[in-house]
């Protein structure tokens, strides 16, 4: 049975991938979702993470793996391919942000997100503007959110550079964008499908921001399925 590491949005916890797994799991695959570290020594980078995720996979006996990553944890996935190439047998990019910038306001509520001092209503403004299509509900992401995760993850990532990690390949990669998503917009996808033509699946999904999951994950299930399926023919 293969098994698919799935590595989740910034400051969010892995059970974020609670639905998609079950749908993995009946697909007939082993899934491995993995919390972020609360803490690190030193002046970690984002290689430092990838060698984290790395190390909880060992724990886990898996040698070869299908990797998925969601928001920062697809820049995270992305160094992981590039650090230990041997180990990916397929890359999954869900909200592939990381060339193409937001706004700055849209930056600003997607840190407010994280903003502990901010009213319950505030919050919840913020999470459903910066994180969710118009119209869906952002009830679901009310918890789960760790400043100091966050903190840890953005200053690792500010410590490489993005040449580091952007241009990562593996034998096949598949890049599902949201169509609604303002923190990662739809030309940052486009932009690797187009760089990476001859690996590389591009699937659009209507209706989805940058949650992505909680919003539309039926038909993110069917398309990793489809193209994990696709992988190991």
């Amino acid at each position: 049975m293969e098994t698919v590491v799935l590595l989740p949005s910034l400051g969010r916890p892995a059970s974020d991938f609670d639905e998609l797994c079950t749908l993995l799991r009946t697909a007939g695959f082993q899934t491995l979702s993995i919390d972020p570290p609360r803490s690190l020594p030193g002046e970690p980078t984002l290689h430092d993470l990838a060698r984290y995720v790395i190390d909880s996979i060992d724990t886990a006996e898996v040698t070869s793996f299908h990797l998925v990553g969601h928001a920062f944890g697809n820049r995270l996935a992305r160094m992981v391919t590039t650090d230990y190439p041997d180990r990916v047998l397929s890359l999954t990019l869900l909200a592939a942000g990381g060339h193409v910038e937001m706004e700055r306001d849209i930056f600003q509520s997607l840190i407010a997100c994280f903003d502990e001092t901010l009213s319950d209503e505030m919050h919840m403004h913020h999470v459903s503007r910066a994180f969710f299509a118009e119209g869906n509900d952002a009830e679901v992401w009310r918890e789960g959110w760790m400043p100091d995760v966050m903190r840890l993850q953005q200053a690792a990532l500010s410590r490489v550079d993005r040449t580091e990690w952007w241009d990562a390949v593996a034998p096949r990669v598949l890049v599902v964008q949201a169509l609604q998503d303002v923190i990662a917009p739809v030309g940052n996808g486009q932009k690797y499908a187009s760089d990476h033509p001859a690996i590389t699946t591009l699937v659009d999904i209507d209706g989805a921001g940058h949650a992505m999951l909680p919003e539309q994950p039926e038909a993110i299930g069917a398309a990793l399925i489809s193209f994990l399926t696709q992988s190991a023919m």
